[in-house]
């Protein structure tokens, strides 16, 4: 694969130094505007605080980046072009047509695994959407935890999804998901979901060596680790609820499908609740960078 990288993330590569991949459909499409850039921002400085080197990825006119030069960065974040929200499964189109947008959890599983980047920190995971029965709506990433040796980090799965499909789909491709220093699954907004883990963590250098028994030893797929949101932005999982509820009818009503649904969803959200989802959101972000950036310095050292 013909990839980019910053002066920063080739240096830390080389040198064999932790890095953390990052995603850019966060800033694309999931946050406003200067929101979405203090949020990428503060996630970087999150992970250098750990001692490892964060590494956003993203399709730059045509060109598969690893780690993003500050203007490049705030282009996404302006958004005063048209911007591609990239899958997977969208990226040769990107790369054909010269575009330029932000990557997906499963466009950045690819492209890390592919710059040989160990850990990835997100937001929440795509799944299995509400309805899913009757319109198929499944996120990429699925398939791209099961298949790319990449820990990825994030608040559980978006909370607009099907929690109990998503997880029984998770299973069904093979990927752990394990609870760190909790055994029920954040989700997202919430630390609840009323969903128990099978496995949870309580400290960095575990994850860390279930991560590298995983992809060294076994030479199997992704992981995922779920980290609570802070506690002091957390919205009660019931009062997220309701807010879903009200808003899916509304995109229902509107015509807003796949995965236009989800930046949808996070707008709505944020109005409706005066701004307490998207305080949560940024909070959640920087949270996982923290724990990710961690997990990238444990497993750089053979924890």
């Amino acid at each position: 694969m013909d990839l980019r990288f910053s002066d920063e993330v080739r240096r830390a590569l080389d040198s064999h130094q932790p890095v953390v991949a990052l995603e850019t459909s966060v800033v694309a499409q999931g946050l406003p505007y200067p929101d979405n850039l203090a949020a990428a921002r503060a996630c970087e400085e999150a992970i250098r605080r750990t001692g490892a080197v964060p590494a956003a990825t993203a399709v730059v006119d045509g060109q598969v980046c690893i780690g993003l030069e500050d203007v490049q960065l705030r282009r996404l974040a302006e958004g005063k072009e048209k911007l591609l929200k990239l899958g997977s499964r969208d990226l040769a189109i990107a790369v054909a047509t010269r575009a330029t947008g932000g990557t997906t959890v499963s466009a950045t599983c690819e492209l890390a695994a592919a710059a040989g980047i160990r850990v990835f920190s997100t937001g929440g995971i795509g799944g299995v959407h509400r309805g899913a029965s009757e319109h198929w709506d499944i996120s990429q990433d699925i398939g791209a935890l099961a298949r790319f040796p990449v820990a990825v980090v994030c608040a559980g799965a978006k909370s607009v999804l099907d929690l109990p499909k998503t997880m029984e789909l998770l299973e069904t491709a093979g990927v752990p998901v394990i609870g760190v220093g909790t055994r029920e699954l954040p989700s997202f907004h919430s630390r609840e979901s009323g969903i128990q883990l099978e496995h949870s963590v309580g400290d960095v250098a575990t994850a860390a060596r279930i991560a590298r028994a995983r992809f060294e030893t076994l030479g199997q797929g992704g992981v995922l680790y779920t980290v609570p949101p802070p506690e002091e932005t957390a919205l009660p999982r019931h009062e997220v609820e309701l807010q879903i509820a009200s808003t899916l009818a509304e995109a229902e009503r509107q015509g807003i499908r796949g995965k236009d649904v989800t930046p949808f969803l996070l707008r709505e959200l944020g109005t409706r609740t005066g701004g307490k989802t998207l305080k949560a959101n940024l909070a959640l972000l920087a949270n996982n960078a923290r724990f990710a950036g961690q997990l990238a310095v444990a497993y750089s050292r053979g924890d």
